[in-house]
């Protein structure tokens, strides 16, 4: 018999869930009204879960909550009240993106599973093995990944006992996810909080190749690679869609339900996916799949495409056949909506109604009988409880005096009313069988209802809650801040020699077959310490962790945690780069003691106030940067095409290593966006001002030890009118206090921007 893959359907609010459940889903995941990466969706409120739980279940659906966003330090109290509660909750797993909330999972909460989320942008062996020290147990890999290189991560999840899921459908993101800035830059809304504005799907002004929504991609779907994706070993294919409406959810899911069900039966994946276009796409790509990336990834236009397709199949080139079109797709979408109505008629996520049957006498036990309100229920047994004391009459003077009203029917009822906080709800109480004037104390009856919930909850004690205490501030010292400078090619380096500030050297993402060129200029040049880049894939992984381990330098800094565990592996220093998104305290004590980080740059996004809250472990150092280029996203995707058009045909590894070329894009509210590809490395997305915050050195004293500059080569508008080495002494001016230094940083950079600093997430 073939293994099963699990299919993985999206929940924005109830109807969706249950209609996921009736198409076949094998599990659903929804986020609650916080903590989620779906800010814009319903959501689901925390007291509708446990019916939820109830009705998947019963139906053999697993249930993942996700709470994959980056937390603040001052949220910490209100995610573990969250936590205290989700794990007597019977849920399956959480989906996870901060590290921090990693690590708070694996140390108090060990009964959740843990998955990884596709904004960690898991994409090397090194980070699925990373992710399996946080004890994850499954890892949604990235969506930019090719089939051969997702063969080779799933390997690397069996070996390490970690399941492996993939997108299959929905809308794809230009950016490595984890990875984007634009909407927090340019809105205040960051992606990494579930915010996204979507600047990628904007209108832009025309390119000069006639494109005026130059980053918007067509939509993923993999509805014709389901075989090989079984060949590559995942284990999971994951549905996107928490933003979407419940007619979409159910033709999406009844759709991979057929098309998985006929492939168990036949080892054939037929391609009749008509179903997924009649309802919201923007056309259909698998470039990421199948490793053709190129142009025809792209669609300019963000809107629903069902009716443009529709009408080019029956050759209706006219508006009037357009207008035709959308109105047949009109009415077909409504027929879907009254089926999938029917489909969940009889679903409910109300809670399972129970009664409860009270007897006793004097001198006896009181007995508590438990059944289904609702009659046939094969899947619940009745059973009875007994108090450990006996019943005595309640007497005569406490209750003249009221002090004793006895165990009459009021008194019981509002003794366990309180197990409507499990899964079942309370809908009736008879106590015909009682006694009156009885008496039995609330520690007693305290512990009867303790029993029924323990049993209601299959015999599984509830689990007690954590209590945190708070990270107390150390007592203050002076801290006296070092300055680093960051550059990423040899003539950068020419710029920089007089320096004696640390520099740190940004290598690419992608190496030619031969890497020495690399090993030689470290060794040449012995005072640059490695900056590893946020994404290494496949061969270029390989051949990072080579550059490592062959070099064994005294420190790195890297914004991938595939090369962070080689470092931790090798007992080598390393400095957690931007890329890792560190906000809190927790994310700092996991890398310290899981991973043996000795530093970590503190996230840009955060505000004075949101850093401030901050409390490092003890000989742990703090980086900031307060000059650099803004990189916006980082992309797979080649963005010229759309923009000043390209000669060739799809992306290859010789646009990756040795394409260098820059542009711009205007959005309509007069901003220009920077596109540039450098040697080496992904196309990347910079805002036209770069980052100057010189505000905290003072605001923050004491705080870090370590201030970073970037002056590697990115056309922005920001110019400086410093030389470098001017610059740099100016800088090392400012973090001792200078007033004068601040002032001619401010006045000779210009135009600049720290924005983010102000307003935080």
């Amino acid at each position: 018999m073939k293994r099963k893959i699990e299919l993985l359907a999206p929940g924005g609010d109830i109807e969706s869930i249950k209609v996921a459940i009736a198409a076949g889903a094998d599990a659903v995941y929804f986020g609650l009204n916080t903590f989620n990466a779906r800010y814009r969706a319903t959501n689901i409120e925390l007291e509708d879960l446990t019916g939820i739980v109830s009705l998947a279940h019963a139906n053999r659906c697993e249930v993942f909550i996700t709470i994959n966003i980056i937390i603040t330090e001052s949220e910490i109290k209100t995610l573990i009240n969250l936590l205290n509660k989700l794990v007597n909750k019977r849920i399956n797993g959480v989906i996870v993106q901060d590290l921090g909330l990693f690590y708070l999972l694996a140390k108090y909460f060990k009964k959740l599973k843990i998955h990884a989320s596709t904004q960690l942008t898991t994409h090397n062996t090194g980070q699925i093995q990373f992710l399996g020290r946080l004890t994850a147990t499954r890892v949604n890999l990235s969506r930019e990944l090719n089939l051969k290189e997702i063969r080779t991560l799933a390997k690397t999840g069996d070996d390490n006992d970690i399941l492996t899921e993939v997108f299959v459908h929905g809308s794809n993101c230009l950016s490595f996810s984890g990875l984007c800035y634009i909407s927090s830059v340019l809105d205040g809304k960051s992606g990494n909080r579930g915010r996204c504005s979507q600047p990628c799907r904007d209108q832009y002004v025309t390119t000069p190749a006639g494109k005026e929504f130059p980053l918007n991609l067509k939509d993923n779907s993999a509805f014709n690679d389901l075989g090989e994706l079984y060949a590559a070993g995942v284990d999971a294919v994951k549905i996107e869609g928490r933003m979407k409406k419940f007619h979409y959810v159910y033709t999406v899911v009844n759709a991979w339900r057929n098309l998985l069900d006929r492939f168990y039966a036949d080892d054939k994946s037929r391609n009749d996916d008509i179903s997924l276009y009649q309802v919201f796409n923007r056309d259909f790509t698998n470039g990421f799949l199948q490793g053709k990336i190129d142009k025809e990834m792209y669609i300019d236009n963000p809107r629903d495409n069902s009716a443009r397709h529709f009408s080019a199949i029956m050759e209706r080139a006219t508006t009037e056949g357009l207008q035709q079109t959308k109105k047949e797709l009109y009415d077909l979408r409504t027929g879907i909506m009254e089926r999938a109505r029917l489909k969940i008629g009889a679903l409910t996520v109300a809670k399972t109604p129970i009664n409860i049957s009270a007897a006793g006498a004097t001198g006896g036990v009181l007995q508590l009988t438990i059944t289904a309100a609702e009659t046939p229920s094969p899947s619940f047994a009745p059973f009875t409880v007994h108090s450990r004391t006996r019943l005595v009459p309640v007497k005569e003077e406490k209750r003249e005096r009221g002090l004793n009203k006895g165990l009459d029917h009021s008194a019981l009822y509002q003794g366990l009313k309180e197990l409507d906080k499990t899964d079942y709800r309370l809908a009736e109480l008879k106590s015909e069988k009682l006694e009156k004037q009885l008496f039995l104390s609330h520690k007693e009856l305290t512990a009867l209802k303790k029993q029924i919930a323990f049993i209601l909850n299959g015999s599984i004690a509830e689990v007690p809650p954590v209590e945190l205490t708070r990270f107390k501030q150390p007592p203050s010292e002076a801290i006296r801040p070092t300055l680093s400078v960051v550059i990423s090619s040899r003539a950068e380096l020419q710029r920089c020699q007089s320096t004696t500030a640390e520099l740190f050297f940004q290598l690419p993402n992608c190496f030619e077959d031969d890497s020495m060129q690399w090993i030689e200029l470290f060794a040449e040049n012995s005072r640059l310490t490695p900056w590893f880049p946020a994404v290494l894939i496949g061969d270029d992984y390989t051949a990072a962790v080579d550059i490592l381990q062959q070099l064994q330098p005294k420190r790195i800094v890297t914004d991938n945690t595939g090369i962070a565990y080689e470092a931790y592996k090798s007992g080598i220093d390393w400095v957690a780069g931007p890329s890792l998104n560190s906000v809190n305290s927790h994310t700092l004590l996991c890398l310290k003691e899981k991973f043996n980080c000795t530093g970590a740059f503190i996230s840009n996004e955060l505000s004075r106030d949101q850093i401030k809250k901050i409390v490092p472990p003890e000989q742990f150092r703090l980086y900031y940067s307060i000059y650099h280029p803004i990189l916006l996203m980082t992309s797979r995707n080649c963005l010229f095409p759309q923009i000043e058009g390209c000669n060739k045909s799809s992306v290859d590894r010789e646009c990756s290593l040795y394409c260098s070329r820059s542009t711009s894009i205007t959005t309509l509210k007069n901003e220009t966006l920077v596109i540039n590809k450098s040697k080496g490395c992904y196309p990347r997305v910079y805002n036209q001002h770069n980052f100057l915050n010189t505000d905290i050195v003072t605001d923050l004293p004491n705080l870090f030890s370590n201030f970073c500059i970037d002056l590697t080569n990115v056309p922005t508008e920001t110019k400086s009118a410093l030389d470098n080495s001017r610059l740099i002494q100016t800088f090392k001016q400012l973090l001792k206090g200078s007033t004068e230094a601040k002032q001619e940083l401010e006045r000779n950079i210009h135009p600049t921007t720290h924005r983010q600093y102000n307003k935080g997430i």
